[in-house]
Protein backbone atom coordinates (compact mmCIF):
# COMPACT_ATOMS: atom_id res chain seq x y z
CA UNK A 1 0.00 0.00 0.00
CA UNK A 2 1.07 3.59 -1.02
CA UNK A 3 2.33 5.78 1.84
CA UNK A 4 4.00 9.02 1.35
CA UNK A 5 6.92 10.16 2.95
CA UNK A 6 9.31 13.21 3.57
CA UNK A 7 12.11 13.67 0.58
CA UNK A 8 14.79 15.10 1.55
CA UNK A 9 15.38 18.72 1.89
CA UNK A 10 18.26 20.45 0.14
CA UNK A 11 19.31 23.47 2.54
CA UNK A 12 18.69 26.69 1.03
CA UNK A 13 22.06 28.70 0.50
CA UNK A 14 22.86 31.12 2.55
CA UNK A 15 22.13 34.12 0.45
CA UNK A 16 18.24 32.60 -0.04
CA UNK A 17 18.10 31.94 3.83
CA UNK A 18 18.72 35.52 4.19
CA UNK A 19 16.43 36.91 1.13
CA UNK A 20 14.32 40.15 2.37
CA UNK A 21 13.13 40.80 -1.58
CA UNK A 22 9.38 40.48 -0.65
CA UNK A 23 6.97 40.05 1.73
CA UNK A 24 6.84 36.41 2.43
CA UNK A 25 10.08 36.77 4.39
CA UNK A 26 8.01 38.12 7.87
CA UNK A 27 5.36 35.04 7.14
CA UNK A 28 7.98 32.10 6.96
CA UNK A 29 9.25 29.84 9.40
CA UNK A 30 12.10 29.02 6.96
CA UNK A 31 13.15 28.75 3.47
CA UNK A 32 12.22 25.79 1.52
CA UNK A 33 14.46 25.36 -1.56
CA UNK A 34 13.93 22.17 -2.95
CA UNK A 35 13.55 18.38 -2.29
CA UNK A 36 14.35 14.67 -3.73
CA UNK A 37 17.85 14.69 -5.22
CA UNK A 38 19.51 17.51 -6.06
CA UNK A 39 21.50 16.32 -8.89
CA UNK A 40 18.23 13.98 -11.07
CA UNK A 41 18.23 15.13 -14.25
CA UNK A 42 14.22 15.73 -13.83
CA UNK A 43 13.15 19.03 -11.97
CA UNK A 44 9.75 19.21 -11.24
CA UNK A 45 8.13 22.47 -10.44
CA UNK A 46 5.41 23.83 -8.18
CA UNK A 47 3.81 26.95 -7.03
CA UNK A 48 4.54 26.91 -3.02
CA UNK A 49 6.12 24.44 -1.01
CA UNK A 50 3.15 22.57 0.95
CA UNK A 51 3.21 22.06 4.98
CA UNK A 52 5.87 20.76 6.53
CA UNK A 53 5.10 20.15 10.19
CA UNK A 54 2.35 19.04 12.11
CA UNK A 55 1.11 21.64 14.59
CA UNK A 56 3.26 19.42 17.13
CA UNK A 57 6.57 19.85 14.86
CA UNK A 58 6.43 16.49 13.63
CA UNK A 59 7.15 15.75 9.85
CA UNK A 60 4.13 15.70 7.74
CA UNK A 61 3.28 15.71 3.86
CA UNK A 62 0.50 17.51 2.68
CA UNK A 63 -1.98 16.36 0.15
CA UNK A 64 0.16 17.83 -2.87
CA UNK A 65 3.54 15.73 -1.93
CA UNK A 66 1.35 12.76 -1.13
CA UNK A 67 -0.62 12.99 -4.82
CA UNK A 68 2.81 14.08 -6.55
CA UNK A 69 4.51 10.90 -4.95
CA UNK A 70 2.06 8.53 -5.76
CA UNK A 71 1.86 8.97 -9.08
CA UNK A 72 5.52 9.53 -9.72
CA UNK A 73 5.89 5.89 -7.91
CA UNK A 74 3.13 4.28 -10.06
CA UNK A 75 4.91 4.82 -13.51
CA UNK A 76 8.53 4.04 -11.57
CA UNK A 77 10.09 6.94 -10.58
CA UNK A 78 11.82 7.32 -6.70
CA UNK A 79 12.56 9.89 -4.80
CA UNK A 80 16.62 9.61 -6.34
CA UNK A 81 15.29 10.40 -9.91
CA UNK A 82 13.52 13.37 -8.87
CA UNK A 83 13.92 17.02 -7.28
CA UNK A 84 11.20 18.97 -6.65
CA UNK A 85 11.34 22.82 -6.06
CA UNK A 86 8.65 25.53 -6.34
CA UNK A 87 8.51 29.21 -7.73
CA UNK A 88 8.06 30.42 -4.08
CA UNK A 89 10.57 29.69 -1.67
CA UNK A 90 8.54 30.53 1.08
CA UNK A 91 5.37 28.69 2.13
CA UNK A 92 2.61 31.80 1.89
CA UNK A 93 0.38 31.73 5.68
CA UNK A 94 -1.90 34.93 4.80
CA UNK A 95 -2.43 37.07 1.63
CA UNK A 96 0.64 38.25 -0.51
CA UNK A 97 1.65 40.22 -3.35
CA UNK A 98 1.39 37.40 -5.46
CA UNK A 99 3.24 38.92 -8.56
CA UNK A 100 5.41 40.54 -6.58
CA UNK A 101 6.76 37.37 -4.83
CA UNK A 102 7.09 35.45 -8.36
CA UNK A 103 8.89 37.87 -9.59
CA UNK A 104 11.41 38.31 -6.14
CA UNK A 105 12.07 34.45 -6.24
CA UNK A 106 12.46 34.42 -9.92
CA UNK A 107 16.05 34.58 -9.14
CA UNK A 108 16.36 31.68 -6.58
CA UNK A 109 14.95 29.65 -9.67
CA UNK A 110 16.87 30.48 -12.37
CA UNK A 111 20.25 30.38 -10.15
CA UNK A 112 18.81 26.65 -9.57
CA UNK A 113 18.26 26.06 -13.38
CA UNK A 114 21.80 26.98 -14.01
CA UNK A 115 23.76 25.34 -11.09
CA UNK A 116 21.64 21.85 -11.63
CA UNK A 117 21.08 21.56 -15.03
CA UNK A 118 18.42 19.70 -15.07
CA UNK A 119 17.85 17.86 -18.89
CA UNK A 120 13.44 17.73 -17.88
CA UNK A 121 11.48 20.15 -16.56
CA UNK A 122 8.01 18.85 -15.28
CA UNK A 123 5.68 22.08 -14.69
CA UNK A 124 2.77 21.09 -12.23
CA UNK A 125 0.12 23.51 -12.67
CA UNK A 126 -1.05 26.35 -13.89
CA UNK A 127 0.47 29.16 -11.97
CA UNK A 128 3.77 27.30 -12.73
CA UNK A 129 3.34 26.93 -16.35
CA UNK A 130 2.49 30.68 -16.74
CA UNK A 131 5.40 31.89 -14.65
CA UNK A 132 8.41 30.03 -15.52
CA UNK A 133 7.11 30.61 -19.38
CA UNK A 134 6.48 34.00 -18.67
CA UNK A 135 2.95 33.54 -21.06
CA UNK A 136 -0.19 34.52 -18.38
CA UNK A 137 -2.35 32.78 -21.44
CA UNK A 138 -0.76 29.36 -21.08
CA UNK A 139 -3.10 26.00 -19.84
CA UNK A 140 -2.05 23.01 -18.67
CA UNK A 141 -5.57 21.81 -20.51
CA UNK A 142 -4.35 22.88 -23.34
CA UNK A 143 -0.51 22.45 -23.40
CA UNK A 144 -0.32 19.00 -21.81
CA UNK A 145 0.51 15.70 -23.84
CA UNK A 146 3.49 17.59 -25.81
CA UNK A 147 6.78 18.42 -25.29
CA UNK A 148 8.40 21.40 -25.63
CA UNK A 149 12.44 22.58 -25.75
CA UNK A 150 12.77 25.75 -23.05
CA UNK A 151 16.60 26.64 -23.32
CA UNK A 152 17.71 23.42 -24.43
CA UNK A 153 15.54 21.36 -21.75
CA UNK A 154 12.74 18.90 -22.76
CA UNK A 155 9.76 20.96 -21.14
CA UNK A 156 6.33 18.87 -19.94
CA UNK A 157 3.52 20.41 -18.09
CA UNK A 158 0.76 18.56 -16.25
CA UNK A 159 -2.26 19.38 -13.70
CA UNK A 160 -1.13 20.66 -9.88
CA UNK A 161 -1.29 17.63 -7.83
CA UNK A 162 -4.08 19.65 -5.85
CA UNK A 163 -6.43 20.26 -8.45
CA UNK A 164 -5.79 15.85 -9.10
CA UNK A 165 -6.94 15.70 -5.09
CA UNK A 166 -9.96 17.63 -5.90
CA UNK A 167 -10.95 16.57 -9.60
CA UNK A 168 -10.07 12.66 -8.94
CA UNK A 169 -11.25 12.17 -12.61
CA UNK A 170 -7.85 14.07 -13.36
CA UNK A 171 -5.81 11.48 -11.95
CA UNK A 172 -5.51 9.05 -14.80
CA UNK A 173 -4.39 11.96 -16.76
CA UNK A 174 -1.93 12.87 -14.44
CA UNK A 175 -0.71 9.34 -14.34
CA UNK A 176 -0.26 9.55 -18.14
CA UNK A 177 1.52 12.63 -18.08
CA UNK A 178 3.82 11.38 -15.35
CA UNK A 179 4.20 7.81 -18.02
CA UNK A 180 5.30 9.91 -20.37
CA UNK A 181 8.08 11.80 -18.39
CA UNK A 182 8.76 8.34 -17.18
CA UNK A 183 9.64 7.03 -20.61
CA UNK A 184 11.57 10.04 -22.45
CA UNK A 185 13.51 10.22 -19.09
CA UNK A 186 14.81 6.34 -19.29
CA UNK A 187 14.88 6.84 -23.13
CA UNK A 188 17.53 9.20 -22.79
CA UNK A 189 19.39 7.73 -20.04
CA UNK A 190 19.64 4.29 -22.32
CA UNK A 191 21.11 6.63 -25.09
CA UNK A 192 23.52 8.56 -22.45
CA UNK A 193 24.75 5.06 -21.18
CA UNK A 194 24.92 3.88 -24.47
CA UNK A 195 27.29 6.54 -25.68
CA UNK A 196 29.05 5.84 -22.30
CA UNK A 197 30.61 2.33 -23.31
Amino acid sequence: MFKAVSWREEPAPEHARDCRNCELADQRTRVIWGEGHPEASVLVLLDNPGEREDREGQPYVCGTRQTLQKAAGEVGFTEDDLYVTYLLKCRPRRAYDKEKARAACRGHLMLQLEQKLPRFIFCLGNTAVQSFLGDPEAEVKQMRGRWLEVDGRHLLVSYHPLAVRRRPNLYSLFVEDWRRLYERYHLELAKTNSALR
